[in-house]
């Protein structure tokens, strides 16, 4: 088990490692393994790189957010002008459902609603958003909604948990409901309880996941 400088070292040599991100504008402080990451950062696009390139260090058990975007002042645009620029980006993603998702934009926060038919649907589309120029965070409350239930779904998250995670070794539960997965257990890392979340929001049929997972070293 790593102690907390270890890790630190750990968080900051992966945020020198991850290309997208100026480390030396980002501080690094770690508490029983749970890291805060504070600073400020030129785009939402390298706030959200940061903290994908944290969690994928081994030993994180939780992580908390204090970064703010300060866009340059070139960068700075109104609410409408970003609103346009979403809805522009959106209708070129060639697999989402056309007026599927709706846009709302407030100093320069958008928030995408909605309903799509599937958990990469809702992905793409705030991937697409989320590295607009201008934008400083992203609410994603987008819904699932499968065009027809499927009754494999619990054998069909486990056999993908086999696949990927060797889960016979992991401590992982899948109860599924109506097509409401909940998972419970223990994992290694953050990035394995996001892992095991993709997985489960893969299946068809699911409508939404309830990710009680716990980080356990």
């Amino acid at each position: 088990m790593k102690s907390d400088m270890e890790l630190k070292q750990d968080v900051i040599a992966e945020l020198g490692w991850e290309s997208a991100v100026n480390a030396a504008e980002i501080g690094v402080e770690v508490k029983d393994g749970i890291v805060t990451l504070a600073g400020r950062v030129g785009s939402f696009a390298e706030k959200w790189q940061a903290e994908q390139a944290t969690q994928r260090v081994a030993g994180v058990k939780g992580l908390a957010v204090e970064m703010d975007v300060n866009l340059p002042g070139m960068n700075n645009r109104t609410d409408a002008d970003i609103a346009r620029s979403v809805e522009n980006t959106l209708e070129w993603v060639s697999y989402l459902p056309k007026s599927g998702v709706k846009v709302m934009v407030e100093k320069g926060w958008v928030t995408l609603s909605g309903e799509v038919e599937w958990n990469y649907q809702r992905q793409s589309a705030a991937a697409a958003v989320r590295g607009l120029l201008g934008v400083k965070g992203l609410t994603e409350n987008i819904g699932i909604k499968p065009l027809a239930a499927h009754s494999g779904i619990k054998s069909d998250i486990e056999a993908a948990l086999r696949r990927r995670l060797d889960s016979d070794k992991q401590d992982i539960t899948v109860a599924v409901n109506d097509g409401n997965v909940t998972l419970s257990g223990t994992v290694r890392s953050l990035w394995e309880r996001e892992r095991t979340r993709q997985l489960a929001w893969n299946a068809p049929g699911v409508k939404h996941v309830a990710d009680n997972l716990r980080v356990s070293w």
